[in-house]
C-alpha cells in the first residue's frame, strides 16, 4: 500500500523544502552577479596572435633600443612594445635573459619566458642582441657568504658557462650577439664583491668556447662598463677606462668578438670633447683608443645603452628639449664618426611598471604606451625626417603696458 501525507503534512513538507531552496537559488543569483561585475571590470588579457611576418624600415640601421620585456607578465605587451619598436624604426634591441629565469633548478630548463620574446621580436623583423646573468639560488654562495643575485664565484663559472651554451645553441641563428654580464667595474653588479678585472677576464674564458662550440657564428661581446671617476681605492667601483687597461692586462682579448659601451651623456652635449677627467658621450672615444693600443681596432662596439634623462627632480636631468636635441645629435654624430659602432641602444623604450622616480624620465613611452616626445623625434628622424623647427616654443612677447 502507497501511504501519502496528509493535507496538514503536505505544507510543512513544502516550506521545509522550498525555503533552502530560495536560499540557494538567491546565492546563486548573488555568485553569478559578483563574478560578472568582476569579469567586467578586469577583462581577460586580449588573445595574442602573430600579425608578421613584419620588416623595419629605417634609414638609420644602427638605430636600437634597450628594452625590458623579461619582467612582463601579459604577452600582449611584449608585442605592442615590439610594435611601437618597428614603427620607431629601430631594426634592434637589446634585452636582458637571465639566467635564473631559465635555470631555476639545476640542470632543468625552462625557456618559455625566453622563447615568447624571441618569437615576437622575430614577427616583427627585429634583431635581437641577447645580455646574459643574474645567478639562481642553486648557484649562489651559501647562506653565510651570499651577498647578492650578482655574486657568481669562480667555481661557478663552468655551470654558466653550460647555460650560455645551451641559450647559443638554442637560438643560434635567431640571436648571435650574446652580452655576458652588465657592467662588472660596479661592486653591486659584481656581487658586492671588489671588482675583479682579472676575474672578469675568466668568466669570459669558461664562456667563450662554450658559445662558440654552440653556435659557431655568435659574437660573444664582453659587458658594458659603467662610466664613472671613481678614485682608485674606491670600494664602489673602478674607473672604466681603469678596469679596460687591466681587462687587457689580465689576457681578455683572445676571449671576446666585440666590446659593449654605455656613454651616458648626463648634463653634457654630444658634441663635448672626451675627456679622463670628465662624464660624456665621447668617452666611449677614449675606450676605443684603449681597444686599438692593444691591438683590437678591427673588432666591433656596440652601443647597448646611452642616452639623456629629462628628470626636473634629477641632477643629472636635462630639459625634454636638451634630451631630445643631444639624443638626435649623438645619432648624427657617430653614425657618422664611430664607423666601429654597429648599434647605438637607446636606454630605455619602457618599464613593465612605474619606478615614480627619476629612471621613468629615461623611457620612450610610459606604462601604457603613451609616447614621450623623443620616441616621436626619433622615429621621425628614422624615416629620414628633418626637423629645422625649433624644439621649444619662444618666448612670450609682452606688450607695452601689459
Amino acid at each position: 500500500m502507497q501511504l501519502r501525507p496528509g493535507p496538514a503534512i503536505i505544507p510543512c513538507m513544502r516550506n521545509r523544502l522550498s525555503l533552502p531552496s530560495r536560499f540557494q537559488i538567491s546565492w546563486l543569483v548573488l555568485v553569478a552577479c559578483v563574478t560578472a561585475l568582476v569579469i567586467a571590470t578586469f577583462p581577460p588579457p586580449p588573445v595574442v596572435t602573430l600579425t608578421g611576418p613584419h620588416e623595419v624600415i629605417t634609414q638609420v640601421p644602427q638605430m636600437c633600443v634597450h628594452t625590458r620585456l623579461i619582467d612582463e607578465v601579459e604577452e600582449w605587451k611584449i608585442q605592442r612594445t615590439l610594435e611601437m619598436v618597428r614603427q620607431m624604426g629601430s631594426p634592434t634591441i637589446v634585452e636582458f635573459f637571465p639566467w635564473a629565469y631559465a635555470e631555476p633548478t639545476e640542470g632543468e630548463y625552462n625557456w618559455a619566458s625566453f622563447d615568447r620574446i624571441v618569437r615576437h621580436a622575430s614577427d616583427q623583423g627585429i634583431t635581437v642582441i641577447a645580455r646574459l646573468g643574474l645567478v639562481p639560488a642553486w648557484a649562489q654562495p651559501d647562506d653565510d657568504t651570499r651577498v647578492t643575485i650578482n655574486t657568481l664565484t669562480a667555481d661557478r663559472f663552468p655551470d654558466f658557462a653550460r647555460f650560455a651554451g645551451a641559450f647559443a645553441a638554442r637560438y643560434a641563428g635567431v640571436i648571435d650577439r650574446i652580452i655576458i654580464w652588465n657592467e662588472p667595474n660596479l661592486a653591486f653588479e659584481w656581487g658586492y664583491r671588489q671588482v675583479d678585472p682579472a676575474a672578469y677576464a675568466d668568466l669570459l674564458r669558461a664562456v667563450y668556447p662554450a658559445i662558440h662550440a654552440a653556435n659557431p657564428g655568435a659574437e660573444v661581446i664582453a659587458a658594458g662598463l659603467a662610466p664613472n671617476l671613481e678614485p682608485p681605492e674606491s670600494a664602489a667601483a673602478m674607473s672604466d677606462l681603469l678596469y679596460l687597461e687591466q681587462f687587457y692586462e689580465a689576457g681578455a682579448a683572445n676571449y671576446f668578438d666585440a666590446l659593449s659601451m654605455h656613454p651616458y651623456g648626463l648634463l653634457t652635449g654630444p658634441l663635448d670633447a672626451p675627456d679622463e677627467t670628465l662624464l660624456n658621450f665621447r668617452r666611449a672615444e677614449l675606450q676605443r683608443d684603449i681597444m686599438v693600443r692593444n691591438g683590437d681596432a678591427d673588432k666591433p662596439v656596440y652601443v647597448t645603452e646611452m642616452g639623456w634623462n629629462d628628470s626636473d627632480r634629477w641632477t643629472f636631468g636635462v630639459s625634454p628639449a636638451q634630451r631630445i636635441a643631444y639624443t638626435l645629435g649623438a645619432l648624427e654624430y657617430a653614425t657618422a664618426e664611430w664607423p666601429w659602432a654597429q648599434a647605438l641602444c637607446i636606454w630605455v623604450m619602457r618599464y613593465p611598471a612605474p619606478t615614480f622616480s627619476y629612471p621613468d624620465h629615461f623611457t620612450l613611452l610610459d606604462t601604457e604606451f603613451r609616447p614621450h616626445p623623443l620616441y616621436l623625434e626619433l622615429r621621425a628622424f628614422a624615416a629620414g625626417e628633418s626637423h629645422t623647427d625649433a624644439l621649444w616654443l619662444p618666448a612670450p612677447v609682452m606688450e607695452a603696458g601689459s
